[in-house]
Order: structure tokens, then sequence, then C-alpha cells
């Protein structure tokens, strides 16, 4: 395995150690297949090349079956809303949608957080 490789298999080791309450409560929503019978996948790697370089994102969750990312937004991403928008970009690129919802939203009404969801995956049906 490349030092690459196994830097970002420590660092997805480490978010899926250290995750937020938030984090928890959605995956408890989506782990196992709960959720529509979809595998998501939490703190997963996803890997691109640019200028001959290995360059990767850590998505919050993923499901490979619907090129789907579910990114959750707490107080840091106030502050990097530029990075998160290029990042959107960047995975629209790759042919992979990306749905945001702040932790608020996860504490408040994580129904409808799973409706978006699912009128996600439904359009791509």
């Amino acid at each position: 395995m490349s030092e690459i490789s196994q830097t970002i298999k420590r660092r997805c080791r480490r978010l899926r150690a250290d995750q937020t309450e938030s984090e928890e409560l959605l995956w408890q929503k989506l782990r196992n297949r709960k959720f529509n019978n979809l595998k998501f996948l939490r703190q997963h790697p996803i890997k691109f090349h640019m200028d001959n370089k290995i360059y990767y994102f850590i998505a919050d969750f993923y499901c490979h079956e619907q090129k789907l990312v579910v990114e959750l937004d707490g107080e840091i991403h106030k502050k990097q809303k530029d990075y998160d928008k290029l990042r959107t970009i960047m995975l629209n690129d790759m042919g992979i949608k990306v749905v945001r919802f702040g932790n608020k939203q996860i504490f408040n009404n994580i129904e409808s957080v799973l409706d978006k969801i699912k009128s996600t995956v439904d359009k791509s049906y």
C-alpha cells in the first residue's frame, strides 16, 4: 500500500473515531442499509488526480450505488464556504451529487434531512 493510501486510511479512521454528535445521529439512521436499503460509508475518501498528483476529499457519508455524498456542516464551515463550494463543484464534475446539512438540521428535524436525501436518491432512479 502506498504512503498516501496509508495516510488517507489513518486519517479516515481517526475521523470515524472522533465523529461529531450530529454525525453519530445521522449514522445511526444510515448504517447497515437501514435507509432505502442503500450502503453508506462514513468518513470515506474520494481520490482524484490533478497535475499528476493524487488528492482526496473525505466525505462525511458516501453512497457509491448512488454516487452521493452527504456532508454535515458545523461551525467551521462558516469560515470555509468558498472551499466547500469548490469541493462540491469538483465532486459534481466527477459525477458525484452532494447534499449538505447544518448540524442544527440534524438535531432539530432529522426526518426532513432523511426526506431530502430520499428525494435526491429518488431523482437518480
